[in-house]
């Protein structure tokens, strides 16, 4: 915004967003307070701690009366108070910040030149907020700021601004936030630091006495032991209790009305019918009763339903009367739930029959207006399945019955689907919501019922043979079939240029989802470079919540491939990547059980954290995967067999490996070499070096990891010199990282040792060391055997291993490793980085609960970390443990 020369002064707004739209005056508007209105002493006292702390919160229940109670205290404040009622439209920043400097200027606070006005929807200039923080920081008085409904903002962007606007701004601002929801600024620092005043829903219901006095502002005189009742029925919930207040005095005897509201709720229904519905003129009714089907509506639905022209003044006048017709903004309207309730019970008796009619009509209209997902929800209430399945298909939507915020929901809606529903559409459907659930013989079975039917009309569209596509590379994944998968995949880039690109533009996670799966075939088949490269398509495509699972997927898989080809750093960088997918966008908590906790868990065994490894198991044990597919279930059998051996167990470790067969269309070599190696390397444990011999050699050629586990049992066998030939026959172009070349050079140390060459095995154990401890590789050297422990008490391998293996300069000492003197010198293990995670929330004062909540795990996950943190640091209590990781320099 321009400031003019003379004074400094900002002109007049624009009273624009940056959209073009001009900005609803009545969103700065504080409401009014209704005649009966009850302004109870005890939550304005706890308001008035608001002027003292930088942040309130008003938390409650949709009718809980927040914004009125806030309303009436903000009238009696000396200081400006700007109001500012959130809607969903907010989450884009530009629009946000318009808003809110624009309720600024309407209480009266000016708001200088050099802030400026947002001029892009999507973005706001950080210079605009400084200027903002600092501008109302520098005021001799404080702002009051009253976001009101602040649940429609979900926008994490918009959250962080405004906590560094009211960081910066100091005593120059106080912000009131109400909501049904808690918001997203970190309210655990504001609780710790005694920075925020709260009135949450238990404290906002109305007490007996508060309730007694409510009522009798309704001239309601009713005994206490009938208000009690009444309290106690409706919890305490203003708006319950109005509602009640307004029907019971109709009558002659409140507490027989007492008596039948707690029975059912027919006198209020009378009393919506007979004081808002039958006052109305014949044809607002009709329109009434019509749009009772319906969640929100504008005008331009409401006349397709009554196929009249006149909505917009008629909606308009029922929200001005306040009969119970809510506007929600930008032209779309509600009915109070209680009243569209009992009105569509009315519209039932008054015009049976009508109710699917009016749905189906208002289906049709939503998905030519593109708002699909309430066109489906009215289909289905309308029971046109044969619309409600070909809308999802058609507009090739199938992917978000598997992946976004809405999965669940339309597979729930779906599951109501009438059998009688025919065609290639709702088998596709079935069978997406079959599969989905990982119900292969019936998904299957739909998915082939569907191609017959798709085989007998021809062709079909292209949108449902693309859909075709996605569902047979989805269950070439699920069995195990690369070569369909395959197929699949080339069937749909046939198919691309057939579908409209507005239809592909719109729905990113069917092409994410087609390549995760198609990538996850070609892993399970051991063509890792081919893997490679469809999963780093999807981990690479722009972020956003329709492809956040499949993102998800992708960047476990190729944790997966790195940890395979021993690259612990990059598997666990991405494993972590993917863990950052679930949160950011809160994806079902079953994705805890995918692959990327797997891989995880795998790079904390190879380091010797096995602790922190088994809580990650066992969080993955106890919900279902979204994909329990052939990868997953070889890489969890696997994962527990190397734990079970890393912990000693070596016959579990061994059932295991026999367990990591999974039944699929085609075997993968990797789970066979791997599931060998495992056996190998249980065998050897036991000290059995035949069974080891016969697990591996059959494999020994596959991979570099099966030829230095081949040589291990060859020197176990004390054949030093087959060790070294079967090394040093590989191939030289497989270049595998540092968990396989760190066990090969020990395995060539150990040889150098037994042919009677000290140095040189001293040298190749140094190197072992320098390239292990980049990626705190520590199972090598426990699994090595007693003959390195010499190696490493003195010169360079002692130096090399201080820290991380031995005890020295770090914080870990590595289980049967001898300290170099002989000395019982107290070790403390380094923290993983979860862990560190965990300790320094605890330095922040959070619960376990709140902790849990923070890093998206279970509390008993917590628990299982704060056990290993208080062994680790080698104290007992909460407090103990952030003084021990100050002193450590770990905080």
């Amino acid at each position: 915004m321009a400031v003019t020369e003379e004074t400094g002064a900002e002109p007049a707004s624009a009273s624009v967003d940056p959209t073009g739209d001009p900005l609803l005056r009545t969103r700065f508007a504080l409401p009014k307070r209704p005649a009966t209105f009850l302004r109870r002493d005890r939550l304005v006292r706890h308001l008035d701690q608001a002027l003292g702390t930088p942040l309130t919160m008003v938390n409650g229940a949709a009718g809980a009366g927040k914004t009125l109670l806030v309303a009436d205290w903000a009238t009696g404040l000396t200081e400006p108070v700007a109001w500012l009622t959130t809607d969903t439209a907010d989450q884009a920043p530009g629009i946000f910040w318009a808003y809110l400097l624009e309720a600024l200027r309407a209480a009266g606070v000016p708001v200088t030149g050099d802030v400026g006005c947002p001029a892009e929807a999507a973005h706001v200039d950080q210079r605009t907020l400084t200027c903002l923080a600092a501008d109302l920081e520098r005021r001799d008085h404080t702002t009051v700021v009253v976001l009101d409904e602040f649940d429609r903002v979900t926008s994490p962007e918009i959250a962080e601004q405004l906590q560094f606007v009211l960081h910066h701004a100091g005593r120059g601002m106080r912000l009131v936030l109400v909501s049904r929801t808690e918001p997203l600024l970190p309210l655990h620092r504001y609780r710790a630091s005694g920075d925020i005043t709260e009135i949450r829903n238990a404290e906002l219901a109305f007490t007996s006495e508060e309730a007694h006095e409510l009522l009798s502002r309704h001239g309601l005189h009713l005994r206490a032991d009938a208000v009690r009742a009444l309290v106690e029925r409706t919890q305490g919930w203003a708006a319950g209790l109005r509602l009640c207040a307004l029907a019971a005095r109709q009558g002659t005897d409140p507490d027989a009305y007492l008596k039948q509201f707690e029975a059912d709720h027919s006198t209020v229904a009378d009393f919506l019918l007979a004081e808002v519905l039958d006052r109305q003129t014949p044809g607002t009714q009709d329109l009434l009763l019509r749009i009772s089907v319906l969640d929100r509506c504008c005008p331009d639905l409401v006349n397709a339903l009554t196929l009249r022209t006149d909505a917009e003044p008629i909606l308009a006048a029922l929200q001005r009367e306040n009969a119970f017709v809510h506007y929600l903004g930008h032209s779309w309207y509600s009915l109070h739930p209680l009243f569209a309730e009992i009105l569509r019970a009315h519209l039932g008796e008054r015009f049976p029959g009508l109710e699917p009619e009016l749905r189906g009509r208002a289906a049709r209209w939503l998905r030519r207006s593109g708002a699909l997902p309430d066109a489906l929800v009215q289909g289905a209430a309308a029971d046109d399945w044969d619309f409600t399945a070909r809308a999802v298909v058609d507009d090739l939507a199938i992917g978000q019955l598997f992946t976004g915020l809405r999965s669940e929901e339309l597979s729930a809606l779906f599951a109501r689907m009438s059998p009688e529903a025919t065609g290639p559409a709702p088998d596709l459907v079935r069978a997406a919501r079959e599969l989905g659930r990982r119900d292969l013989d019936h998904g299957l079975a739909h998915l082939r019922r569907a191609e017959e039917e798709l085989g007998r009309d021809g062709a079909g569209a292209a949108p449902v043979r693309l859909s075709c596509a996605l569902l047979e590379a989805l269950a070439a994944r699920l069995t195990g079939s690369p070569d369909r998968a395959e197929r699949a995949a080339e069937q749909a880039t046939l198919l691309r240029p057939e579908v409209p690109g507005q239809l592909l533009d719109e729905h990113p996670e069917l092409t994410a989802l087609l390549l995760t799966h198609l990538g996850s075939a070609r892993l399970w088949a051991g063509r890792f470079d081919d893997a490679r490269a469809a999963l780093s398509a999807v981990a690479g495509s722009p972020d956003g919540a329709a492809t956040a699972l499949p993102r998800w997927e992708a960047l476990g898989h190729l944790a997966l491939i790195d940890y395979l080809n021993g690259w612990l750093g990059p598997a666990e960088h991405k494993a972590l990547a993917a863990a950052g997918q679930a949160e950011r966008y809160s994806l079902p908590q079953r994705s805890r059980s995918g692959i990327g906790p797997l891989v995880q868990a795998a790079v904390l065994i190879d380091r010797d954290e096995l602790d922190e490894a088994q809580a990650l198991l066992d969080e993955a044990a106890v919900s279902h995967p979204l994909a329990d597919d052939p990868v997953v279930r070889a890489g969890r059998t696997l994962t527990r067999g190397r734990l079970f051996l890393a912990r000693g167990d070596a016959r579990a470790a061994l059932a295991a490996a026999a367990d990591a067969t999974v039944p699929a269309a085609v075997s993968s070599p990797w789970a066979e070499d791997h599931a060998a190696l495992l056996a190998s390397a249980a065998h050897l444990a036991q000290g059995h070096p035949e069974p080891a011999r016969q697990a591996v050699e059959r494999v020994a050629h596959h991979r570099r990891a099966c030829a230095v586990e081949a040589a291990r049992v060859r020197l176990a066998a004390g054949h030093p010199g087959g060790a070294l030939d079967l090394l040093d026959s590989l191939p030289e172009n497989d270049r595998p990282g540092p968990a396989v070349t760190v066990r090969a050079t020990l395995v060539r140390a150990r040889a150098a040792l037994d042919t009677g060459d000290p140095a040189t095995a001293r040298r190749l154990v140094a190197r072992a060391l320098l390239d292990g401890r980049r990626e705190r590789l520590r199972r090598p050297f426990l699994e090595a055997g007693p003959w390195i422990r010499p190696l490493l008490s003195t010169g360079r391998p002692r130096e090399l291993a201080a820290g991380w293996l031995l005890p020295g300069p770090g914080r870990y000492r590595a289980p049967g490793l001898a300290t170099p003197d002989g000395a019982p010198e107290l070790a403390v293990e380094e923290l993983s980085a979860r862990e560190r995670d965990v300790v320094r929330r605890v330095a922040e004062m959070m619960s376990t609960e709140e902790i849990a909540a923070d890093l998206h795990v279970s509390v008993n996950t917590v628990k299982t970390h704060l056990k290993s943190i208080y062994r680790k640091l080698a104290v007992t209590r909460r407090g103990e443990a952030v003084r021990r990781a100050r002193e450590r320099r770990l905080l």
